[in-house]
């Protein structure tokens, strides 16, 4: 995948986290989205002015340079996410652990988030994970998720156990 999204040199992309890959594919492929739409947009935009027999005049490039205005400022937006969203997890030093607890974790450990957003990407992470024993196995050995989801562990854990 070519990662366009923003500047990293080789080294620095593989220094990233396994959190921090998914979010920049993450990132990638919502741009790549966003320029296909583009593409598209402006290729249905034509059509209608050949149909109208108006290709002539000036409304196509104002209508580009209008879709080319709202497309960089999807990407930025995009690209603001992205930044911040691996600035929180930054592996340490002494691991590549964003949590800070010694282990790897598949999921952004966020603080700022509330104890239900917490919840939902965590669910989302494990219920990732196709096979219900080892999605078990692999949650309750999970000390960070115990220390980030508080009160919220015990009701994951009831519903990551009634798919077993």
């Amino acid at each position: 995948m070519q990662f366009d999204i923003i500047d990293m040199t080789e080294e620095e992309l593989t220094a990233l986290s396994t959190v921090q890959m998914r979010l920049l594919r993450s990132a990638q492929r919502e741009k790549d989205e966003l320029t296909v739409k583009l593409a598209e947009d402006k290729q249905t935009f034509y059509s209608i002015l050949i149909s109208n027999g108006t290709s002539d005049s000036s409304l196509y490039e104002d209508k580009c340079a209008e879709l080319d205005e709202a497309y960089q400022r999807e990407v930025e937006i995009i690209k603001d996410d992205l930044v911040y969203n691996m600035s929180l997890n930054v592996p340490t030093a002494d691991d590549d652990n964003p949590s800070g607890s010694g282990e790897e974790v598949g999921y952004i450990v966020d603080y700022s988030l509330s104890y239900l957003d917490r919840y939902q990407i965590v669910r989302n992470y494990y219920m990732s994970i196709a096979d219900p024993a080892e999605r078990i196995a692999a949650y309750t050995a999970d000390d960070t998720a115990k220390d980030y989801l508080g009160q919220y562990y015990t009701t994951l854990y009831n519903v990551l156990y009634q798919y077993i």
